[in-house]
């Protein structure tokens, strides 16, 4: 008969996130994982599998959390630059409530893992091309009701706003300054018109 587990496996999972996006991947130990989950090693193991298994199933998670919020707000019927505008409000927003300054997890793990983990790389670039595919779309309705420019390519834009994120998520490690933000996002916003 098998025994029942006397933990909520998605609470633990997310403990797992909070604590690899607070300390990273290698400076996370077992013991870091044994302690902060809260429960055994055996059950560590028998649950999630090793500390690689549990990361990439805490970056799932992380990635699936974001990625319904910010289609949600990609999802609404206002103009492509609002869309765009409260897009890149509600990042901000997000990393300067955060004050330990962890930044982005997906971004952490692209900086820290990824150039030596085919796996998370692979995963990075797919939720990448995930988030490119939702702004190009934004941008693309905007071009096509003459509210952003055609100057340039719909993709290029979308590429933009996402290096612009990942520069905005970066510099949050360091500062909570919303007016550096301000400024980050008014002159993203100025090159779609």
């Amino acid at each position: 008969m098998a025994r029942t587990k006397d933990f909520d496996e998605n609470e633990v999972l997310a403990r797992a996130v909070d604590l690899f996006w607070l300390k990273g991947y290698n400076s996370t130990s077992m013991q870091d994982l044994v302690d902060g989950l809260g429960i055994s090693r055996s059950s560590l193991y028998d649950t999630y599998g090793d500390k690689h298994s549990l990361f990439i199933k805490a970056l799932e998670c992380y990635q699936s959390r974001a990625s319904g919020k910010l289609c949600q707000i990609g999802n609404k019927t206002l103009p492509a630059k609002e869309v765009i505008k409260e897009l890149l409000e509600f990042i901000t927003g997000e990393l300067l409530q955060d004050q330990k300054h962890k930044g982005c997890f997906l971004v952490n793990a692209e900086v820290e893992v990824a150039p030596h983990d085919e796996e998370v790389s692979q995963m990075i670039c797919k939720n990448g091309q995930q988030i490119e595919e939702a702004f190009y779309k934004v941008i693309k309705k905007g071009q096509d009701n003459d509210e952003i420019t055609n100057k340039q390519d719909a993709s290029a834009l979308a590429r933009f706003i996402i290096n612009t994120v990942k520069g905005i998520q970066v510099t949050a490690k360091s500062t909570n300054d919303k007016a550096i933000f301000d400024d980050i996002i008014k002159l993203a916003m100025s090159v779609l018109d």
